[in-house]
């Protein structure tokens, strides 16, 4: 007979613990974006920016910490312009694909 776990019991997942290289974090953002979904773009931009450093990240793309924050918050719509510049502190680039 299998032992029940509670889900309670169980540790949280933290994906951040699993970008540990530039190929790994290109994987991770593009399983993201084929959900089609800015706000889970921004979410997972805005989750590795936290695991690496906002403040280093927000210096590297030339914006204020605070309008990092802002910009990839869950629910936020960033501009284009943003999401490139993060993606290009983190060292990863948006590629595009035939579908």
């Amino acid at each position: 007979m299998s032992k029940k776990v509670k889900v309670s019991d169980l540790p949280e997942f933290d994906v951040t613990e699993y970008l540990d290289s530039p190929e790994a974090l290109a994987e991770y953002l593009t399983v993201v974006m084929e959900e089609n979904d800015p706000a889970a773009l921004a979410q997972a931009l805005g989750t590795i920016a936290r695991a690496r450093g906002m403040t280093e990240i927000a210096k590297a793309a030339g914006l204020g910490r605070e309008a990092l924050y802002k910009a990839l918050r869950p629910d936020a719509h960033p501009r284009f312009d943003t999401v490139n510049r993060v993606c290009t502190a983190l060292g990863v680039k948006l590629v595009a694909q035939p579908v």
